[in-house]
């Protein structure tokens, strides 16, 4: 595994998200009521960003045509996107946050 640090814990307080780019990959990250997710920051139905979009509950809503994602594990929810996003693990250790891009 090849955890890499993104930010202090208390740089995000809970209903926060950040994006970090690692490895050639924009990873968004997000604090929802303690717990934490990470996904690549790609909508799989026309490429642009995720991490701008609403969120409801632990879904992403894509900010250009609506397609939902799921946090949790990258289910693509509704058209016009039909292929799952990416996740990677998550974790806080001594107040770091840190994702896991090896998986």
């Amino acid at each position: 595994m090849a955890w890499v640090d993104v930010a202090r814990e208390h740089e995000m307080p809970p209903g926060s998200r950040k994006v970090v780019h690692v490895s050639g990959v924009d990873i968004a990250v997000f604090h929802l009521n303690g717990n934490w997710y990470a996904i690549e920051d790609v909508c799989t139905h026309d490429g642009g960003e995720l991490a701008s979009g609403e969120l409801d509950g632990d879904q992403i809503i894509c900010p250009r045509h609506g397609a939902r994602f799921c946090l949790r594990d990258g289910r693509a929810l509704t058209p016009p996107a039909y292929e799952d996003v990416e996740t990677f693990p998550v974790r806080v250790c001594d107040g770091v946050v840190q994702v896991d891009v090896d998986t």
